[in-house]
């Protein structure tokens, strides 16, 4: 890691390391042990919808808070909740007692804390390392996500849920200890460009996040953008798991290398986003990007093969991977510092509404259909976003959105 970035962005880049690796081995772990307990694909797809759950409820008041407390501080509470959450499965699962509802819970609670979490850790970002070197940190930490949780996590996950099916949730919770220590070691900063201001009611500051994000056209086009997208994606991996045993016939170790396969095409991404964008544009990659998407659904509904399988989700994920390194890096150039959390909390809103909504759908659809529905939907909406987002995603627009936040100062834009 280039020491440019900085210490205190190295620990950052080590305490999310750490939280991918064990929430990325956590993740196989319930999908495995809620297969072992039933073979209903809708409740399967519930740990994903659980998990999915707090950024519907809570989503917008996670961005006032963050954009009100410390950041530091709310990442390494949010920590320590998470790890109490996991202790209650490892335990549960050790006695022999582990119960869906007991996962539901468990992973409803993570996604509310891992929510605060990943919003603090965008706004806390632009207040350690210079403006000049947002894209770049943002493609190590997202290079590093999908390394920890899907190119270690995954393959991982399944060998330690095949030797004791307690052992994931048992290396999480250490593993986010060590990210709580790791976070409170960053120094206590106020953000760059944030105003002394009184702050608004808590009505008010939501609706002013809202307001910022709806007026904005770029930052407006990408939510929707990836919300759409992200309604196919959830509709295929809430049932992940049954199209790997049951379409591509393998098991759990199996499905840990299928997604393996795909962690290796996103930690590519995350470490090129900058030269590619650099080559193509900013626009011209993303509009690619969803050519790319288009083309490896159509390609998963068709194969029944493990390895080409795994190939076109090294190609999807390294896709998504340069699609969100391009969208963090906007957001936090182009949003103000004192109201980053709250447009990020209403982007997420966005965005996840259709990663939730299409967790719902994918166990829907495979009950009624079969497993390759989810697919053609996922095929569907990504078409659909092409054709309405194209116009908007040209290097034009984004060159002129950039240079019209520098010419406003951040604090009072």
């Amino acid at each position: 890691m280039s020491p440019r970035l900085g210490r205190h962005f190295a620990r950052l880049w080590t305490a999310s390391t750490l939280s991918g690796l064990g929430d990325g081995i956590t993740q196989v772990a319930a999908a495995l042990l809620a297969a072992s307990l039933t073979r209903d694909p809708v409740q399967i797809a519930g740990i994903t919808v659980a998990q999915q759950l707090p950024l519907m409820l809570f989503a917008l008041p996670s961005g006032v808070l963050v954009d009100r407390l410390d950041r530091r501080r709310v990442m390494v509470a949010a920590c320590l909740v998470r790890a109490t959450a996991l202790g209650l499965p490892a335990t549960a699962t050790a006695a022999g007692h582990a119960s869906l509802p007991l996962l539901y819970a468990s992973f409803f609670t993570v996604g509310c804390v891992s929510l605060l979490f990943e919003n603090a850790s965008v706004a806390l970002l632009p207040s350690i390392i210079d403006a000049s070197q947002l894209q770049r940190a943002n493609g190590r930490l997202q290079a590093a996500a999908v390394l920890s949780q899907q190119l270690l996590a995954k393959p991982l996950g399944g060998v330690l849920f095949v030797l004791a099916a307690w052992a994931p949730f048992t290396l999480d919770t250490l593993a986010l200890l060590a990210a709580a220590v790791l976070i409170t070691a960053l120094p206590v900063r106020a953000p760059r460009g944030a105003t002394a201001a009184p702050h608004p009611t808590f009505r008010d500051a939501i609706g002013q996040g809202l307001a910022w994000l709806g007026h904005h056209r770029l930052l407006r086009t990408m939510s929707v953008t990836v919300g759409l997208s992200n309604l196919g994606l959830g509709a295929v991996f809430s049932i992940a798991v049954l199209i790997a045993r049951e379409r591509l016939g393998v098991g759990p170790v199996g499905y840990g290398l299928l997604l393996t396969a795909g962690a290796v095409g996103g930690v590519i991404g995350g470490l090129t986003a900058g030269r590619i964008t650099a080559l193509f544009g900013t626009g011209t990659t993303l509009r690619i990007g969803l050519v790319i998407e288009m083309l490896v659904h159509l390609s998963l509904a068709l194969t029944r093969d493990a390895i080409t399988a795994g190939a076109l989700f090294a190609l999807l994920s390294m896709h998504l991977i340069v699609f969100s390194t391009i969208g963090a890096s906007l957001r936090q150039h182009i949003v103000p510092a004192d109201l980053l959390g709250r447009v990020h909390s209403a982007y997420r809103l966005v965005t996840n509404s259709g990663m939730f909504l299409g967790s719902i759908l994918g166990g829907v659809l495979a009950h009624h259909f079969d497993l390759t529905a989810p697919f053609w939907l996922a095929l569907a909406c990504t078409a659909t976003l092409t054709a309405c987002a194209w116009r908007t995603l040209s290097n034009h627009t984004i060159q002129t959105a950039r240079e019209a936040s520098s010419s406003v100062p951040k604090a009072s834009k």
